[in-house]
């Protein structure tokens, strides 16, 4: 399983962007969708998260202004980040739980990250 992950760039603040991030090879089904970030000189957090079914989860900083996506026949999650802040500046993953085998359940596959820059 192998996930790209596309969209990072600069940008100044209050601009938008929109990440995706498609998975290929071996897919039976991928369960949860999401995105995380990291900036320098901190942990890796969480962004947002989509489930299957649609559900999402957000991290208070991003509300209101991130929405993520998912289009499960392309295998793909997406990013909508609107109204950017110098602080959203970090490398962008993806990551998708995916079943590549019916018996051993999920497995958490990471993209490569994407940089986004957002000047003030």
């Amino acid at each position: 399983v192998q996930l790209q992950a596309s969209g990072g760039g600069l940008v100044q603040a209050g601009g938008s962007l929109r990440l995706s991030c498609a998975a290929s090879g071996g897919i039976l089904r991928i369960n949860g969708m999401g995105w995380y970030r990291q900036a320098a000189g901190k942990q890796r957090e969480l962004v947002a998260t989509i489930a299957r079914d649609g559900n999402t989860i957000y991290a208070d900083s991003v509300k209101e202004r991130f929405a993520i996506s998912r289009d499960n026949a392309k295998n793909t999650v997406y990013l909508q980040m609107n109204s950017l802040k110098p602080e959203d500046t970090a490398v962008y993953y993806c990551k998708h739980d995916v079943v590549s085998d019916w018996y051993e359940g999920s497995r958490a596959y990471w993209g490569q990250g994407t940089l986004v820059t957002v000047s003030s």
